[in-house]
Parts: structure tokens; C-alpha cells; sequence
């Protein structure tokens, strides 16, 4: 006769990270089908969105300053904007001071893309997110202290 599997958790509804990887993946879902169109993967989105954010303040964005604002592998980063810059929605120039690095720019399409992005990533969350009503905020704090506590 097998061995009885021993669980921490009573049921998955107890457990923190199982009920994460589902909010997740129906996040996903949902957000897939509002980039799909606009021939972006959630990833490729992120890492736009994070050179819209820094680009408000620099004009120097560099790969590893979004790899940096968004939390994501440096290598897969490289990856990633290669292809939107065959996509045509980013430039990679040389740093003015740092040799090894690239400068990272939005296009106009990118440019484009990104705030037709953004509109539908925005509405898509209000909409997900509406069941927590007031306790959004506090989900966030939440979120934002999880993200804190475990960033390397």
C-alpha cells in the first residue's frame, strides 16, 4: 500500500502559494487575450511598460535598468528586447559612456503600442481585481511587501 502524501496545508484553499499560481495563471489569461491583438506576450508588455516608466526620468534607459525595474533575468531581457526591436517598437544604440551597454528607446510604433497597451493592461486589472473592491489597497501593500522581502 502507498504512502499517505503529507500536506502542511489542510486544503489548497489554505495554501498562500497554490492560491497565487492560480490568481496568477487566470491573471495571465486574461491578459493574453487583451495583448494578443496587439502581437505582444505579457512579457514583452512588462518590459515595455518598465522602459515607459524609466524613460520618464532618463533618457539613458539601459537594459539592465529595466531588467532591474521589472525584477526579470538579465539574459532573458536581452532576449526579449531583440525582439521588439524586430518588431520595430525599440531602438538599441550604443551607451554616450559605457561601452558595454545599450541605450534602449521606444519607437513610435513602440511608443504606440505601448499606450494602447497600457489602456487595455488597465482596464483588464480594474476588471480582475473589482471582486476586492476596497481591499485593493491593502492587497497591494500586500504585494509590495512580498516583492520587497524577497527581491534579491
Amino acid at each position: 500500500m502507498p504512502k499517505e502524501i503529507e500536506f502542511h496545508f489542510k486544503s489548497p484553499k489554505d495554501s498562500p502559494g497554490y492560491l497565487l499560481g492560480q490568481v496568477t495563471m487566470l491573471w495571465q489569461r486574461k491578459l493574453k487575450k487583451c495583448l494578443d491583438p496587439l502581437d505582444l506576450t505579457q512579457t514583452q508588455f512588462v518590459l515595455l511598460a518598465a522602459l515607459g516608466w524609466l524613460s520618464k526620468t532618463s533618457s539613458a534607459v539601459t537594459q539592465v535598468d529595466i531588467a532591474n525595474q521589472s525584477n526579470a533575468d538579465r539574459m532573458m531581457v536581452s532576449k526579449v528586447l531583440r525582439t521588439l526591436e524586430d518588431k520595430g517598437f525599440i531602438t538599441r544604440q550604443e551607451h554616450e559612456k559605457d561601452t558595454r551597454a545599450k541605450t534602449i528607446k521606444l519607437t513610435p510604433s513602440g511608443e504606440i503600442v505601448l499606450q494602447k497597451g497600457l489602456v487595455e493592461v488597465e482596464n483588464a486589472d480594474l476588471e480582475f481585481f473589482a471582486p476586492l473592491d476596497t481591499k485593493i489597497s491593502t492587497f497591494n501593500k500586500s504585494m509590495v511587501q512580498l516583492i520587497e522581502k524577497n527581491s534579491e
